[in-house]
């Protein structure tokens, strides 16, 4: 980069690259891939996080292994992974390198700043958490990451105006450092639980990176009606994560343990998948999954099982 390039032309431009990336994981063009599908498959390194393999509990550079040999294009990390990876020595200039050698791409990651928090100091404290994992996100090759509503999870009758210039300024942080906070749907929280609440606070945001991330249980679990999600633009989601969830226990008591793989459950899963596809989107369907029976099982035929479910349920509904 030319010295006489000014820091705000440089993120100017960098702001652009990153709008236009986020956007074409939206694009018809980079949809299908080999898969005869209208969308690209990913694996949440949570549906693995406690598995063996290999004869010991599985790190990220396993999930990135299996990942790829279970036939993924994508991978979706927790920061909580790529910590631990470099306080073990790792550099995340050879764990980029390790997702390009697997054929991967980094569709997005998952961290907990909290950026909507009610107090100012720890608002302010968010948005430099968010920052920095942000960067660990760029180093890896990462252009996208969850922003759930930590920090608010329990509070009521907040301002919608107020958590949609806080994702505001969220934003404006991800502009500088080149990746796209994804404001993430919470079902078991008391703000953010609901498609409808998530929509307006990214609206009225008004950023040109504001977008959204939608899982399918937290839906559920939130009490929102999948109709809703007719509502969302294409453009703005480039990742959805997968799952489905039993008939019981019900939506009052369900937790993220009784996840279940796509097409096990009771989700309705071809209106999901249409509606999606009929959208215009695009993007990613991640498997995010907290299954303690799944678990204590291989984390290869977890995410194999995972993989060949999601593409059996996605190939149904849209056959």
């Amino acid at each position: 980069m030319s010295m006489s390039v000014s820091r705000r032309t440089f993120f100017a431009t960098t702001a652009a690259s990153v709008a236009a990336s986020t956007l074409s994981s939206s694009q018809p063009a980079q949809a299908a891939g080999e898969t005869g599908l209208p969308f690209r498959f990913c694996l949440n390194t949570s549906t693995i996080r406690e598995c063996p393999y290999k004869g010991k509990k599985i790190d990220i550079v396993g999930g990135i292994e299996v990942a790829s040999q279970a036939g993924y294009t994508g991978i979706e990390p927790w920061i909580g992974e790529l910590d631990a990876y470099v306080k073990n020595g790792g550099t995340l200039s050879d764990l980029r390198k390790r997702i390009a050698d697997a054929g991967l791409t980094v569709e997005s990651a998952i961290g907990f700043a909290a950026f909507l928090h009610e107090d100012d100091a720890e608002r302010q404290k968010g948005l430099e958490e968010a920052k920095r994992c942000m960067g660990l996100v760029r180093e890896i090759g990462g252009t996208r990451i969850a922003a759930p509503p930590v920090g608010v999870t329990d509070k009521t009758g907040l301002d919608p105006l107020k958590l949609a210039a806080r994702y505001r300024a969220l934003c404006d942080v991800g502009q500088q450092e080149g990746v796209a906070p994804q404001l993430e749907l919470w079902g078991f929280a008391k703000t953010l639980a609901r498609m409808g609440e998530v929509a307006f606070v990214g609206v009225e945001a008004a950023h040109p990176l504001a977008c959204v991330l939608l899982d399918i249980y937290h839906i559920f679990k939130g009490g929102s009606d999948f109709e809703g999600l007719g509502m969302f633009a294409a453009s703005r989601m480039h990742n959805f994560h997968v799952n489905d969830y039993p008939g019981n226990p019900p939506r009052e008591t369900i937790n993220d343990s009784q996840r279940v793989y796509p097409g096990d459950g009771i989700a309705p899963l071809d209106k999901i998948f249409r509606t999606l596809r009929d959208n215009g989107y695009r993007g990613v369907l991640s498997l995010e999954l907290f299954n303690r029976d799944y678990w204590k099982q291989d984390a290869f035929e977890v995410a194999k099982t995972g993989l060949e479910k999601t593409k059996a349920a996605v190939a149904k509904a849209l056959a």
